[in-house]
């Protein structure tokens, strides 16, 4: 087909004119143009290009033919070598394909990557920047990752800095990917201005998922490690201004403050940091970090020093350096348990055994130590104290005594008695230690005069544990002070101290009161006042409550054993019996049985243990009783003993109390015979049905509680099949112990059958008494015998057959 211009155009086949033809009637129809490419896929390149020029010139708005066209062009030319002039006509056809879809951001992203691959930077820059113009803002995100992919690519640090920030001004949540660039290409003062403004502003959330202390921590680190290189941020201001903002973090900052001015050179600076940072935290974690970076920096000066003389020769001037160095640092490591100490402090200043521990730590230094306390005693808020606070006035005090200081120690004392403690205790133990300091010079008098003093009645009288009140008016009811007073008052004075503590406090407070007084006054005056000792005790034991009645009994008897009369003494333990507690009525007959058995005889303790079977528990009256029989039968009143076991064998069940039964049953072996033995039996075996009958009814009560309501869901006169099974059981059962129950007639003794045979009993017989005197009963036995049970004979007769009518045969 030969052109207008006169050059031979391509030829088109016979295959091709159905194609044609459709074009021709339909030249604006995408899908015919379409069908036409797609037939000539596999025919040359020149006359692929030329269906779709004359496609695009008739339809030069289609994207579809559009973006086929020019992905076939830079097919073309992949793996041509860059410069041949074919890349530049492709991208010319890019260049007109803009014209109509500068819009389309895929036509874009083509365009700038394919002449990214060309290795044109500039024309590549340009064609981003015009794509950035040309798309709206929305379409941009599209843009930006292969543009800064593009710009990271490029040994041109100032290009893609400057990229970045226009893209930082839409997108700054994504500062941080241009911080790590800025540090990979050494630009830290930048990287530092970008990282102090995204941990200024509040609303930045970090895409790699940092807190902002982490940011921070990045920021300190960054201009604490470059300070040669971050030159547009004041340092020291934004560490500080750290201190205040991350307070559970202030080791890592202040040691970051401090490598930053090391590394500047600036080292007195850093001691003065480090010196500054120790003074001020107050957590044990961040004062460990603080005071290792300050040794490993002293430590380093030391070694720097060391090899800068070993270098250049040595000096008087450079040995003066060092040894300064040497006593630096030996100076801060023997500074660092009161350091410690006094990062505790800040910590709690309320905590005395700290206070205590710094005193500890100032030994050999009295000026010091005064200091301390003197702070200690001021600081310390007895309300908020941990631990005793009393302890360290006591100690001040004490500090002035053993330096000869009396008069200092008083003073310190009484400044301590003024104090408002939260426990009466507190003060109560001033008061004791300030006694005792006097006694131990020997000062009696003013020992008493000091005690005296803190129990005098105040101007207003207040309860013990009256927390409203101050302990002021609450120490006079120290029992720990009237202790001392008393004891003071038995050595020096009179027993008044004790009359009127008993005055002034109740039971149970007052027991301890007693308890002294009577004990001393026992001890001082035996039995000269007899009468007035009764009168105390009977003072004591006036409302005395019986928990604490057994030990004031106790001590009341010894005094009328000792000194009074034996049948006073009785009389005391009869009342201790009753006067103590529940749980302590046994072990008080257990004492008032052995104490009478030692002065009357053990003849006397009968009715003792009488009364004690009827007063105590079952559990503890069998217990007495065995102790009772065993008594009586070592007396040989074997009949008594006996009867005791008969007694108390009422309150022993066979099933629980088998030691009970059997030292019956070795009693009776010894000391009866075969009647007493089976008597024994029979009295086990009624007292086993006494509590086989109460089981039994508990038992029925039980059933009936349980089956009432089934039994009366039913219909009138009905009953369940599972209530019937029961009864029938039970009848059973009843049955069966009758039958059980029945006497055999073939046996002379009718008792409750036991488990018990007759050969046992015969070998129980064999093992009786041998003293026991053999009485001849065989004619009486063998009457018995011959007597025995009456058989009646029955006489038979005929029935007379009328009785069977016409029913039977003759």
């Amino acid at each position: 087909m030969p052109s207008l211009n006169g050059k031979t155009d391509v030829m088109f086949e016979d295959d091709d004119l159905p194609y044609e033809e459709e074009i021709i009637r339909n030249p604006y129809s995408v899908k015919c143009w379409m069908r036409y490419i797609e037939f000539k896929q596999n025919g040359s390149k020149s006359t692929l290009n030329m269906i779709y020029e004359r496609a695009l010139k008739e339809l030069p708005g289609s994207y579809k033919l559009w973006y086929n066209y020019l992905r076939e062009r830079r097919k073309q030319v992949k793996g041509k070598c860059i410069t041949e002039p074919a890349h530049e006509e492709v991208n010319n056809c890019h260049e007109r394909a803009l014209v109509f879809m500068h819009k389309m951001p895929r036509i874009w992203l083509d365009y700038c990557q394919f002449l990214v691959s060309q290795c044109k930077i500039t024309r590549s820059r340009q064609t981003f920047d015009r794509a950035l113009r040309a798309l709206p803002v929305t379409q941009h995100p599209r843009i930006w990752p292969l543009y800064l992919r593009f710009v990271r690519n490029l040994p041109l640090p100032e290009t893609a800095i400057r990229v970045y920030r226009r893209y930082l001004k839409l997108s700054p949540e994504n500062a941080e990917e241009y911080i790590d660039y800025l540090h990979s290409v050494g630009r830290l003062d930048e990287a530092a201005v970008r990282l102090a403004a995204v941990v200024n502003d509040e609303s930045f959330v970090s895409k790699e998922g940092k807190s902002n202390y982490q940011l921070w921590h990045e920021l300190c680190d960054l201009i604490s490690q470059n300070p040669d290189k971050v030159t547009s941020l004041n340092v020291g201001a934004i560490i500080r201004g750290g201190l205040t903002r991350f307070t559970d973090q202030l080791g890592k900052l202040w040691c970051s403050l401090a490598d930053y001015y090391i590394r500047s050179g600036h080292f007195e600076k850093a001691r003065d940091v480090y010196e500054e940072a120790i003074l001020t935290v107050v957590t044990v974690r961040d004062f460990t970090q603080v005071f290792d970076s300050y040794a490993q920096f002293e430590e380093s000066m030391i070694a720097a020093k060391m090899e800068t003389t070993a270098e250049m020769g040595q000096d008087d001037d450079d040995d003066i350096d060092l040894e300064l160095r040497l006593a630096r640092f030996e100076q801060l490591i023997a500074r660092r348990p009161l350091l410690l100490n006094s990062v505790l402090l800040r910590q709690n200043p309320h905590n005395v055994h700290e206070w205590h521990k710094r005193v500890k730590l100032y030994d050999g230094n009295p000026r010091q130590i005064i200091n301390t306390y003197t702070e200690a005693v001021q600081t310390v808020d007895p309300m908020k104290a941990t631990g005793k606070p009393h302890s360290l006035w006591v100690s001040f005090a004490k500090f002035y005594e053993e330096n000869g200081q009396l008069d200092d120690a008083r003073t310190i004392f009484e400044k301590a008695t003024k104090v408002n403690y939260k426990q009466v205790d507190d003060l109560s133990a001033v008061w004791c230690e300030y006694g005792e300091m006097e006694l131990r010079h020997e000062n009696y008098e003013q020992a008493l005069r000091i005690l005296r003093k803190a129990t005098a009645i105040p101007s207003k009288k207040a309860e013990y544990f009256d927390a409203s009140e101050p302990v002021q008016n609450r120490v006079y009811k120290s029992l720990k002070v009237w202790s001392m007073l008393a004891d003071l008052e038995e050595s020096l004075g009179t027993f008044q101290a004790y009359e009127r503590g008993i005055a002034l406090f109740r039971w149970p407070n007052v027991y301890d009161i007693w308890n002294t007084y009577l004990t001393k006054f026992i001890d001082r005056y035996g039995g000269k006042k007899l009468e007035r000792a009764r009168d105390l005790f009977e003072q004591a034991l006036d409302g005395c409550p019986a928990k604490f009645a057994k030990t004031i009994y106790l001590l009341y008897a010894k005094l009328e054993e000792g000194y009074g009369l034996a049948r006073h003494a009785m009389a005391v333990y009869e009342r201790a019996t009753q006067a103590v507690g529940t749980e302590e009525r046994h072990h008080m007959f257990n004492i008032y049985i052995k104490r009478a058995a030692e002065i009357y005889g053990v003849t006397y303790t009968r009715a003792i243990h009488q009364k004690a079977i009827e007063v105590l528990p079952d559990e503890h009256a069998r217990d007495m009783c065995l102790r009772f029989a065993d008594m009586e039968s070592k007396l040989g009143e074997i009949d008594r003993a006996r009867a005791i076991y008969s007694y108390c064998s009422q309150i022993c069940d066979p099933r629980v109390t088998a030691t009970f039964w059997q030292t019956w049953k070795e009693f009776e072996i010894r000391h009866g015979n075969e009647d007493t033995i089976r008597e024994m039996l029979r009295i086990k075996r009624s007292v086993q049905a006494t509590y086989n009958t109460q089981v039994n009814f508990m038992s029925s009560q039980m059933l009936k509680a349980t089956t009432s309501s089934t039994v009366s869901d039913l219909a009138p006169g009905q009953m369940g099949i599972d209530d019937m099974k029961m009864l029938e059981q039970k009848a059973q059962q009843l049955a069966a112990e009758a039958e059980q129950d029945k006497p055999k007639p073939k046996e002379k003794i009718l008792f409750v059958r036991s488990d018990t045979s007759r050969s046992e009993l015969a070998e129980l017989a064999k093992q009786a008494n041998p003293d026991e005197i053999d009485i001849d009963d065989d004619d009486e036995n063998e009457d018995d015998e011959e007597q025995g049970p009456e058989e009646v004979h029955l006489e038979q007769k005929s029935v007379p057959t009328a009785v069977f009518g016409g029913l039977k045969d003759d």
